[in-house]
């Protein structure tokens, strides 16, 4: 009894220590493709962009590179990998099955980049990629299909009206991460009709403007906003010491937003900028953000100022509904539509990123903690006021309301570079030099092992 107990002890370690070489091949991706295709790539345009003091005087396709190497490699991967590690698996599945959409999604995402910038054969490449991405996507939900709630796999052998009674309403952070999954995979179909249609008789390998300010939408408002959000009502209540998130508000939340990304997708711009920025106030709200915590956060390991950077992560969100609703209004040269955008993707979900990720991936990495917390401060530093000066000065400059605002945005992406920099090197050094939370035991080169 005791030799059995053991073998699946030392099982369980090994089955757990795959997942966690697994997820760290993920974060390392999705850390390259922040730091080089993603911030490098958008700070060169940004560069470009000041030195021709227009928008216009970039090639659209470079823009769209950068920001699928940051929202597909950085933020995708983050997120396929986490969700892979969050799931249970047994035998070879807990290998096989994600690393052959990591290939997918890798190779989908590199192509592309490749494409976007270098115009290698991109009539090929562009549904090459799109159709790879897709498959990973598609990958990865069926394999969450296979797995019920615990309440669904007590109930399996009762009949069904006893099932039925047995389930509890499906929580609502759960709700918001299949929301944001479903908008992930609507956002990579959407990927691969288009780049589909540009390989057969597009002019260009840059999605048109009209469609591509929708597939924005849908990226943004679609994916990463109710992904974040989902897993911040999942964990927040613990980490910052606050009540469990307002049912009825995190619903009228999570309404607004589909509604606003759907009026955003038919082309009703206006409605579905006030109908998202309700969205982001609400959310605030409906996550006690703006409440006194009842107790202490759990800040061991990290820096103390975790609490605070969140709380900004998402004013961020509601200054980037308002600034679209102005752009809505009173845009004409993109300077208001980038600055929201920024809000958001940078402000918002970066910050939640650079917050959270030292808190999470080193134990999901098996791992104690992330390797210095003042790098973690300072990273979180730099991003935030880059990000203060990118968003005030770049409806300013690009409008032309304050010319003297393109002198500022220089200042902002250097600011920004560096703290993206900072935060990869914090999860290099704690992948490379961390104190691991694995006890010696067989299997120390468990990924070889398929």
């Amino acid at each position: 009894m005791e030799n059995g107990q053991v073998n699946s002890t030392q099982a369980m370690v090994l089955r757990e220590r795959r997942k966690s070489v697994l997820l760290r091949l993920w974060i390392a991706t999705g850390i390259f493709f922040m730091a080089l295709p993603g911030t490098l790539l958008g700070f060169s345009n940004l560069m470009a962009i000041v030195s021709h003091r227009r928008l216009g005087g970039l090639p659209a396709a470079w823009i769209q590179g950068h920001g699928h190497a940051q929202v597909f490699g950085w933020v995708g991967s983050f997120i396929l990998g986490i969700g892979f590690y969050s799931q249970p698996a047994h035998g070879r599945s807990v290998v096989r099955l994600p690393l052959a959409c990591y290939l997918l999604w890798t190779g989908g995402v590199a192509s592309r980049w490749v494409a976007s910038i270098y115009g290698w054969h991109w009539r090929a490449v562009y549904p090459l990629s799109a159709g790879a991405e897709m498959a990973a996507v598609l990958l990865f939900l069926l394999a969450a299909s296979r797995h019920k709630r615990p309440d669904e796999r007590s109930a399996l052998g009762a009949d069904a009206a006893t099932s039925r009674s047995r389930r509890s309403p499906m929580p609502l952070w759960m709700a918001a991460v299949l929301l944001g999954s479903a908008g992930l995979f609507t956002m990579v179909t959407f990927n691969f009709v288009e780049c589909l249609h540009l390989a057969l008789v597009g002019a260009s390998r840059a999605f048109p403007h009209g469609l591509d300010q929708r597939y924005l939408v849908l990226m943004a408002w679609g994916f990463l906003t109710p992904m974040v959000w989902g897993f911040s009502a999942r964990w927040l209540p613990a980490f910052l010491a606050i009540p469990q998130p307002d049912s009825d508000l995190l619903s009228f939340a999570l309404w607004m937003d589909v509604l606003g990304v759907l009026c955003g997708v038919f082309g009703w711009t206006l409605l579905a900028t006030m109908l998202l920025a309700v969205s982001a106030v609400a959310i605030g709200f409906a996550l006690h953000l703006a409440e006194r915590p009842h107790g202490q956060a759990k800040v061991a390991g990290i820096h103390p100022s975790f609490p605070s950077f969140v709380r900004v992560a998402f004013l961020w969100l509601a200054v980037a509904g308002f600034l679209g609703v102005w752009a809505a209004v009173a845009d004409q040269h993109g300077g208001i539509w980038g600055a929201s955008r920024h809000a958001l993707t940078v402000g918002f979900v970066a910050t939640m990123i650079f917050a959270i990720g030292p808190r999470i991936l080193p134990h999901f990495s098996g791992f104690y903690s992330i390797y210095s917390k003042r790098l973690m401060f300072l990273s979180l530093l730099m991003l935030q006021t880059g990000c203060l000066l990118r968003a005030s000065s770049e409806a300013l400059a690009y409008e032309g309301i304050l010319p003297v605002a393109w002198k500022v945005l220089p200042a902002s992406a250097m600011l920004e570079l560096s703290g993206v920099h900072l935060f990869a090197l914090n999860l290099m050094l704690t992948f490379a030099l961390g104190r691991s939370s694995f006890a010696s035991a067989p299997g120390e080169h468990a990924l070889a092992v398929c």
